[in-house]
């Protein structure tokens, strides 16, 4: 529990110099920034990012599974049905 607490200390911490490290940037001087530079900095970011992310357990991801199939069908089961009766409606009008 506290390792968990320590690395999103440091990670607000690296944040919050990057935060200050593009206000450096654009408040000094208008200076074309190389595209590598930009490349880096983004992957940089998503790693950042990556590091936050809660992923679920594999318990969760089978009921989150099954919940959509389930959901899915019954949707389709729902639009099939609907699609029955007003084809059957349309028959009788003609």
């Amino acid at each position: 529990m506290a390792k968990k607490k320590e690395e999103t200390k440091e990670i607000k911490k690296e944040s919050l110099k990057e935060v200050s490290k593009k206000g450096k940037k654009k408040s000094s001087s208008k200076e074309k920034v190389n595209i590598f530079t930009k490349i880096a900095t983004f992957i940089n970011g998503v790693k950042t990012e990556f590091k936050r992310v809660k992923w679920p357990s594999k318990k969760d991801m089978i009921k989150y599974s099954i919940a959509t199939i389930i959901f899915v069908i019954c949707c389709s089961l729902f639009f099939y049905l609907i699609d029955i009766i007003l084809a059957a409606l349309h028959s009788l009008g003609k």
